[in-house]
C-alpha cells in the first residue's frame, strides 16, 4: 500500500478531527431542536398594535402556539421606519425564543435610506419563512379624469411634473412604487408625501392629489363602495387577483417591471440554530396552509407567502438589490 506523505497524513488526521468535534456539536444543536421551545416565544412586532403587520403577528401567534405547545406573545416595539424593533431582534438571544416580523422596509430598503443603521438586515438577521405579500395597485378618485392607466400616463407625459401622486411616507413601499412607475411609464409626478395612509387617501379623494399606490386591502372598501370612491387603474402584480378580477396588472398594459408588493415574513437573530429555524419555519408554513387563515390572507387580496429559509433570503436579496438600485438612481431619501 502507498504511504502518503507527512504533510498529506496531517491533513487528513486534522479533517478527521474536525470532523469527530463537529459530532457533538451537531449533536447538540438537534438536541436544542428537540427540546425546543422549552419556554413562551416572544414575536416583535417593529409596528403599532392594530395595522395589517400586528393583525398577522397575532394569527400567525395562535397558530404557533397550538403547533409548537408554548405560549406566543407579540411585543410591539415600534418607530424609526421599523428600525427599532428590528434592531430589538438583531440583539435577542439567538435561541429561537425571541423572533419577530421582517418586512419591505427593514430588510429591503431600510440600508439604502438610512446610512447609519443600527444593524445589518443581511448579516444580524436570519430569515425563517415568507408570510405573505401585499400586491399594491395605483388607484384615482372615482371622480378623477382618468378612467384608464393609458390616459393617466398620457396626461402625465403632457404636463410634466404637475401631476402628483400621495404616499404615507418618505422611503415607504408607496413612494418607491410611484418612482418605479415614473421610470417605466416615462412621467414625471411629483411624490407629495403624508403622515399616514388616510391623509394621503383624505387628500386624493377631495382631488388634492392624482392618484397613489396602496395596498389592496386598504382600498377595497372605497373601490367597492356604492357609489365608489376610487378606481383602480392597475395592479403591481403578475397576475390578477380574485379581490380584484376586473383589475388589470401593470404587464397587461404593457408596462413591465411593476410587480411591487408591501411583503413580511419571519425572522431571527443571527446564531438561532439551523434545526430551530428549520423547526420554525416547518411550523409557520403548516399554519399558512390551514383554511381560516389561509382564506384571511387571500379575501384581503394578499398573496400567501411559505417555502424554506433560503428561499426566503434569496426573495430578500433580490429585493434589496433592486430598491437599493431603483434609490440611487432616483436620489430617493428617507423621514
Amino acid at each position: 500500500m502507498k504511504t502518503l506523505p507527512h504533510q498529506t497524513r496531517r491533513r487528513a488526521l486534522l479533517v478527521t478531527a474536525g470532523i469527530a468535534a463537529l459530532g457533538p456539536l451537531a449533536a447538540a444543536a438537534q438536541d436544542a431542536a428537540k427540546d425546543y421551545p422549552s419556554k413562551t416565544i416572544t414575536l416583535v412586532v417593529p409596528y403599532a398594535a392594530g395595522g395589517s403587520s400586528d393583525t398577522r403577528a397575532r394569527q400567525i401567534a395562535e397558530k404557533l402556539a397550538k403547533i409548537l405547545g408554548k405560549p406566543v406573545i407579540v411585543d410591539n416595539k415600534a418607530g424609526g421606519n421599523g428600525n427599532i424593533g428590528t434592531d430589538a431582534i438583531a440583539r435577542a438571544t439567538p435561541d429561537g425564543h425571541t423572533i419577530g416580523i421582517g418586512n419591505f422596509a427593514p430588510l429591503a430598503v431600510n440600508k439604502a435610506l438610512y446610512p447609519k443603521l443600527s444593524y445589518d438586515p443581511k448579516t444580524d438577521l436570519v430569515p425563517v419563512v415568507l408570510i405573505e405579500k401585499g400586491p399594491v395597485v395605483l388607484v384615482v378618485s372615482d371622480k378623477s379624469a382618468h378612467k384608464s392607466l393609458n390616459e393617466l400616463m398620457t396626461a402625465g407625459k403632457a404636463t410634466p411634473g404637475k401631476m402628483s401622486y400621495a404616499s404615507a411616507g418618505s422611503g415607504g413601499a408607496y413612494h418607491l412604487a410611484g418612482e418605479m412607475f415614473n421610470v417605466a411609464a416615462g412621467t414625471s409626478a411629483v411624490h407629495i408625501p403624508y403622515k399616514g395612509g388616510g391623509p394621503a387617501t383624505n387628500d386624493l379623494l377631495g382631488g388634492t392629489v392624482d392618484y397613489m399606490f396602496d395596498m389592496v386591502p386598504a382600498t377595497l372598501g372605497y373601490i367597492n363602495a356604492t357609489p365608489p370612491k376610487m378606481r383602480a387603474l392597475a395592479l403591481a402584480n403578475d397576475k390578477r387577483l380574485p379581490a380584484l378580477p376586473d383589475v388589470p396588472t401593470f404587464a397587461e398594459l404593457g408596462i413591465k417591471n411593476m410587480e411591487i408588493s408591501n411583503w413580511f415574513g419571519i425572522i431571527a437573530p443571527k446564531g438561532t440554530p439551523p434545526a430551530i429555524v428549520n423547526k420554525l419555519n416547518e411550523a409557520i408554513n403548516k399554519a399558512l396552509q390551514e383554511p381560516d387563515l389561509a382564506q384571511r390572507i387571500t379575501s384581503q387580496g394578499n398573496v400567501i407567502g411559505g417555502g424554506s429559509p433560503q428561499d426566503f433570503a434569496k426573495f430578500i436579496d433580490a429585493e434589496s438589490a433592486r430598491w437599493t438600485k431603483l434609490i440611487k438612481e432616483r436620489g430617493v431619501q428617507g423621514e
